[in-house]
């Protein structure tokens, strides 16, 4: 083969195959984001390199996966690498124009990263976001959350949700006496522990000269339920905000009977944009390991963006469509993209007719053009899984009378030719 022709590492071709079932992914969510009232929205995919590398984007952990090219105008420009950035710029583009708050969105489109490639991580994907930008507080919080829940309930998928509260981490971080300089590398340290362990952490952290005896006092701490975090006596502000926050999350999710939430006080989110809430989302089957959803408030971001005295507090959650696909291609899903397939025996004209009537009724139709033999064709349609088919030759155009198979019982109805509504109704029906 042409060395030309493949794909870059990260970067694959979605045959229809996997398309379907990534469409069928798509259209469920799209249906729960606006059973919960978020409305489209559709962000630009090149942005400036400035607005992506801004300190109050993604940080410096982020910079090193973000695809940079210059115009013919020698301006620096990056492809977008999630699609909060993006939503938090048209809010400040906006905010006194055609938004009014609070002001619910969704996008589903791709983002680009240059980074590490595994299963469940690509570089060029799509990502499937919410967001809430106006309201401040835990209710809208646990609302997403419940969404989720639903979501994930909807795709056959049995998760867990991991979350914390990134004022109760900092809180503790300081409170075991560690600096406050040292918090935001002590919070990507910690953000591993489930993988690396105490060890691994105290290994990471030698470099920054952190007390093992400190660590040790931080790692206790992970070990409190919720209903001992008010024993901690201190008087650090930061800390009792978080523990406020995290007994409140708590009563929502216990009185909602969201289960699958589990407290995890170590969990981070890495990125520095989140202040409050954050949460991560796991398959309990462990079909994938990486999370396949996440998420937080991060109040921080739009509110410097347009720095006009005001505040923008916000939350949002993206769902993985990759991993995601990975975990629903595996539940058997099996369902054709076509729901009739026509068989013209020299009839060429009056099947392109008869399957125009029936796409009226949203129905998808294919007609067989390749003038395969009617075994051959029947073949095809059971291979592709297409349901129902129907042989057009020159008796069925004389009687005006067309038989339905039903390729999976072997059934046939009998119907007029022209009665397009019991056509219809058969086929949406059975």
């Amino acid at each position: 083969m042409n060395s030309v022709l493949k794909n870059i590492k990260g970067a694959n071709d979605s045959l229809p195959n996997e398309q379907i079932v990534k469409n069928h992914i798509i259209d469920i969510m799209k249906e729960t984001f606006e059973n919960f009232g978020y409305l489209p929205l559709e962000t630009t995919t090149l942005c400036t390199y400035e607005l992506l590398s801004s300190k109050y984007a993604g940080g410096a952990e982020i910079l090193k996966e973000i695809y940079t090219l210059k115009d013919q105008g020698n301006r620096e420009i990056g492809l977008r690498y999630d699609l909060t950035v993006p939503f938090a710029k048209v809010i400040a583009m906006n905010s006194k124009k055609e938004i009014t708050l609070p002001f619910r969105r969704y996008e589903i489109g791709k983002v680009f990263r240059d980074g590490p490639v595994k299963v469940g991580r690509v570089r060029e994907f799509y990502q499937c976001d919410v967001d809430l930008c106006g309201l401040s507080g835990t209710y809208p919080e646990v609302e997403i959350l419940s969404m989720a829940s639903l979501l994930y309930k909807k795709l056959g998928i049995n998760i867990e949700i991991q979350w914390n509260n990134r004022k109760l981490l900092s809180g503790l971080i300081l409170e075991a006496g560690i600096k406050e300089e040292d918090v935001t590398k002590v919070i990507l340290s910690v953000d591993k522990l489930a993988k690396i362990g105490k060890d691994g952490i105290k290994e990471e952290l030698k470099e920054i000269n952190i007390d093992n005896n400190k660590l040790d006092k931080l790692f206790s701490y992970f070990n409190l339920t919720i209903d001992k975090l008010d024993e901690i006596n201190t008087n650090n502000e930061v800390l009792k905000d978080g523990i406020k926050e995290v007994k409140e999350v708590d009563y929502y999710l216990k009185e909602l009977k969201l289960d699958e939430c589990v407290f995890t006080p170590y969990l981070a989110r890495g990125l520095e944009i989140y202040t409050s809430t954050i949460w991560e989302v796991f398959d309990k089957e462990k079909n994938v390991t990486s999370s396949i959803g996440a998420g937080g408030r991060y109040d921080k971001i739009i509110t410097n963006f347009i720095n006009d005295g005001n505040t923008y507090p916000a939350v949002g959650m993206t769902f993985g469509l990759v991993p995601i696909y990975e975990i629903v291609s595996k539940l058997q899903i099996e369902a054709s993209f076509y729901d009739l397939f026509i068989i013209p025996m020299d009839t060429k004209i009056e099947a392109l007719k008869l399957a125009n009537k029936i796409r009226e009724n949203n129905i998808n139709v294919l007609i067989e053009m390749t003038d395969k033999k009617v075994k051959k064709s029947f073949e095809w349609a059971n291979k592709n899984k297409v349901k129902y088919v129907i042989v057009l030759g020159e008796e069925e155009i004389n009687s005006s009378i067309i038989k339905l198979k039903n390729m999976d019982s072997g059934k046939e109805f009998e119907v007029n030719i022209n009665d397009i509504d019991k056509i219809v109704k058969i086929i949406t029906s059975e």
